[in-house]
């Protein structure tokens, strides 16, 4: 009969190192989501009278706030994690504090792995706890491993024992992330099954078993659009709460979020200010959109639609490249010239058929379009 194993005595310390907390963030490229807002956290915190439940940070209500934005009652200003609609956030916060785990599905670049590091963040105060999802993604990745020196040295024992994020987030009640969930092997995904029904994590080596306590949760994402997807069992799927993040609704929403996140990005590279380039990042924006959606804006011309997503996030990247390039190639304003070669890199994947889609919009759509003249110029310097 399996032995219970008090969670605590899962120490990280002795098998999983976590990762380092750094005293300051002014020299990480890519600080985690706690680190980066901790002052909204703290604020947001300070402020939060409402219920919460056992072991989170924050209560519901402050976590949805902490991800769509808001003002508080001394004036601090908390910024948008997440632009999209209020009731998709509510929904995740809300199935979070529940026994079942959040599935954040939707097609490349929808911000599934920045919500769900941002819900992380503000659930349990520690984004950290991550298993990345690929197609080599071990079994022991999800439930534990080995120190193999221990191992032979003295036989299976806890000290010999490395716990996984997910086991570490099972003892300490917090909030476990599973990034790519459909990349992983379909044998290794239903190792989660008797995670997320019975709260439980057998080690038969042992005879015993890590029992989640309160506040453990699971947040993982998945998309169906990518090659190299691993179908979810249906025994696996109903342990999910599933929420779909959608393609942002208009031009000015996701124009925002692009602009945000650049912003971010820029400011951590000691890029151009966005602002400067604001026309540009509405006329990849628009581009993206009218090319992904098979239309024109004015719904007048329909389009052939190129092979690749043409994301959010790859606008960002687009964007970000092209203030690069005007940062240290250019005068320090983002330009038509400085964003042609990166759209033309995120349309055209298939050299084939992709060009043509492309030489068909730019000589149909941007040709005719006013306005557009320094930028069809540039699209068929670097199309040449």
């Amino acid at each position: 009969m399996p032995v219970s194993v008090d969670p605590m005595s899962v120490d990280p310390s002795t098998s999983l190192s976590a990762p380092a907390k750094e005293s300051g963030t002014s020299e990480v490229l890519r600080p985690h989501a706690e680190d980066a807002f901790a002052a909204e956290l703290t604020a947001l915190a300070a402020q939060d009278d409402r219920p919460r439940p056992a072991r989170w940070k924050l209560s519901p209500w402050a976590v949805a706030t902490y991800l769509l934005g808001g003002t508080l009652p001394d004036g601090t200003v908390i910024t948008p994690k997440y632009v999209g609609p209020r009731r998709i956030v509510e929904v995740a916060v809300t199935t979070l504090a529940t026994d079942r785990a959040l599935l954040l599905l939707g097609v490349p670049g929808t911000a599934k792995t920045w919500v769900s590091e941002h819900l992380a963040a503000a659930v349990s105060g520690d984004s950290t706890l991550l298993v990345q999802g690929t197609a080599g993604t071990p079994e022991e990745a999800i439930r534990y491993g080995w120190n193999y020196a221990r191992l032979l040295a003295h036989g299976p024992s806890r000290d010999a024992l490395v716990p996984s994020p997910v086991m570490r987030a099972m003892a300490e009640g917090m909030t476990a992330r599973v990034e790519e969930l459909t990349r992983i092997p379909a044998d290794v995904q239903d190792t989660l099954i008797t995670i997320l029904s019975e709260k439980t994590l057998p080690i038969p080596e042992l005879g015993q078993e890590v029992q989640a306590v309160r506040g453990f949760n699971l947040i993982a994402t998945a998309n169906d659009r990518d090659r190299g997807v691993n179908d979810l069992s249906s025994a696996l799927r109903r342990r999910f709460n599933t929420v779909v993040l959608p393609l942002p609704e208009s031009v000015e929403a996701e124009v925002d979020i692009v602009s945000r996140r650049v912003d971010q990005i820029g400011r951590s590279l000691d890029l151009p200010p966005v602002p400067d380039g604001i026309d540009e990042i509405r006329r990849v924006v628009t581009v993206f959109r009218e090319l992904r959606g098979g239309i024109t804006a004015d719904g007048r011309t329909k389009l052939k639609s190129p092979s690749g997503t043409l994301s959010t996030a790859e606008a960002i990247s687009v964007v970000t490249n092209g203030l690069a390039l005007a940062a240290h190639f250019g005068d320090g304003v983002l330009r038509a010239s400085d964003v042609a070669a990166g759209i033309l890199g995120a349309v055209v994947r298939d050299p084939a058929a992709d060009r043509v889609v492309w030489q068909e919009y730019v000589e149909a759509v941007v040709r005719e379009r006013d306005g557009w003249a320094d930028f069809y110029r540039a699209c068929r310097e670097v199309t040449a």
